[in-house]
This record gives C-alpha cells, sequence and structure tokens, in this order.
C-alpha cells in the first residue's frame, strides 16, 4: 500500500501551541521532511521525537518532491514540517502536496498555527472577508503589478515582512493604498508579541525613530465599498449615456438588459436611462 502524507502545522513561537495530534504523527511516521532541518531538530529534540528528518526547501521542492512521492508510492508515511506554521502557507509545502494529487497519494492537513490567521483575529480589523498576499514579490514590475491590483481591493489584506524591510513595504503600500488602518503584529506567541494599530503614516512615524524587530504579519483595511461606488459613479458620469449603452451593446448585451446595466452604474432609474437616450435622438 502507498504512503499518506501528512501537514503538520508546528508553533510559531511558543512550543506550547503544537497539538497532541502533530506530536504523536511525527512520531509514528517514517519520516519528516522540514523545510530547515537544522532549526527543526531543536523542535524534535524538545519533545523528545526521534524520527529520521530530510530537507525539502525552495530550491529543490521540484526534484525533493518527486522523490518523497517516489518513497510514498513504495509506502512510506511522510510528515512535511515547515521552520513556523502551516505547510504550504507561503512555504514549498505546495509543490509536493501537488504532486501527490497527481501520483494518487493521499494528503490530509493537521490543523494548527498560522501566522496569517493570527494576526487577522488579533488585529481588530474585518475578518469576513480577507486575502493573502504573504511577502510581496521582489521583482519590482510584479510587485507594482500587486500594489495596483491591492487599491481596490475591499478585503481586509495581510501581507507578510521581514523587519529590515517593513519600513519599505509600509511606504510603498501608503503610496498605493493611501493612509489606510492597519495592524501590524509582530513576535507572534512569543513574550514580546505586540500588535501594534495604527495607520500606515503613524506607523512610519514610529519605525523613523524605532528600529523594527521580529517578523512582521501587516494587517490592512480594505477599501470601503461606498468609496468604490462612489469613484465608479464619477467615472461613468464623465461619459453620455449613450456611450456609456454602447460599451454594453458592443460586450453583447442586448439593449433592455444594456439600459438596466447603465441604470444601475449611475444610480438612476431604468425610465431616466430611457428618457436620456430619447432626448439624444432629438
Amino acid at each position: 500500500m502507498a504512503g499518506k502524507l501528512y501537514l503538520c502545522a508546528t508553533p510559531i513561537g511558543n512550543l506550547d501551541d503544537i497539538t497532541l495530534r502533530v506530536l504523536n504523527t511525527l512520531k509514528e511516521v517514517d519520516l519528516i521532511a522540514a523545510e530547515d532541518t537544522r532549526h527543526s531538530i531543536k523542535l524534535l529534540n524538545h519533545f523528545e521525537i526521534k524520527t529520521p528528518m530530510t530537507s525539502y526547501h525552495e530550491y529543490n521542492k521540484v526534484d525533493k518532491a518527486r522523490y518523497l512521492v517516489g518513497q510514498m508510492q513504495e509506502g512510506v508515511n511522510l510528515a512535511l514540517i515547515t521552520d513556523a506554521g502551516t505547510p504550504g502557507i507561503s512555504d514549498p509545502g505546495e509543490e509536493l502536496v501537488k504532486q501527490c494529487y497527481e501520483a494518487g497519494i493521499e494528503v490530509t492537513s493537521l490543523p494548527g498555527p498560522a501566522a496569517c490567521i493570527t494576526a487577522l483575529t488579533m488585529s481588530g480589523l474585518g475578518t469576513r472577508r480577507f486575502c493573502f498576499e504573504a511577502f510581496l514579490p521582489p521583482d519590482k514590475k510584479e510587485r507594482q503589478w500587486i500594489l495596483e491590483e491591492l487599491k481596490r481591493e475591499t478585503r481586509t489584506m495581510i501581507v507578510y515582512e521581514a523587519p529590515h524591510h517593513l519600513v519599505r513595504t509600509l511606504e510603498e503600500l501608503y503610496e498605493a493604498l493611501g493612509d489606510r488602518n492597519i495592524t501590524i503584529c509582530r513576535e507572534l506567541t512569543k513574550r514580546y508579541e505586540e500588535a501594534y494599530r495604527s495607520t500606515f503614516s503613524g506607523a512610519l512615524a514610529r519605525f523613523a525613530a524605532e528600529e523594527p524587530k521580529g517578523e512582521c504579519v501587516i494587517v490592512i483595511e480594505g477599501k470601503a465599498v461606498a468609496e468604490i461606488k462612489k469613484e465608479q459613479q464619477q467615472s461613468w458620469e464623465e461619459i453620455s449615456v449613450e456611450e456609456h449603452m454602447e460599451r454594453y451593446l458592443e460586450e453583447g448585451m442586448d439593449r433592455k438588459s444594456a439600459m438596466k446595466a447603465v441604470a444601475k452604474d449611475r444610480g438612476i432609474s431604468k425610465r431616466d436611462v430611457y428618457q436620456m437616450l430619447l432626448e439624444g435622438e432629438e
């Protein structure tokens, strides 16, 4: 029989956050794949886990995943752990999971700590709808594209950042999004944990005088839906009703549906649209 892949969430700081199920699984599997074996050996030693480890990281994720899938096809049960938190979230674990499904290997996830969810729930910002961006891409063009996309994002946004890059990232987000309410969570679950509620401008003022410390999660307020609607309405008002209608007709809408869409965009009745079109024909 083929083995199984266990995605095991490990503590993001406080070792007491590990679950009994993860501990038992790490002891019972045949092999543990770890993002950094030098880091993870401290965790295993703390809990007296003797299971063999192998490295699985960003730079060997494709080839090593093929090897690990081969091992599981031969009956090896494998646990995947990351340096901290839940495997597959902003780490190479997603590649191994993908290859397991392609090979018909069973995958299960053992829930536990995740920095993004921990920060979101303690941020004081909206939690019903959110998007996770992890670390913004280092490539300038890709980074700018993401920032442009986030300008109109109405969901709460979650971004990871290292302390030595925090100020630069805050400056870029401030320039792209305007001054939003934010919460910067640092040192999560550790002794000096902090959830700092402020705005981009307030945070930049603080960190101009104080060096940021600890891995950070930036939780950012989404753009108000009412504000987006107002902007859309203003942009539609810059063109005539006839031009507005023509855009929908060119997309393949019938005249009745186009009139309804124009009325909704402009915040007026369909009868008003009809009347304005009549007046335009005179």
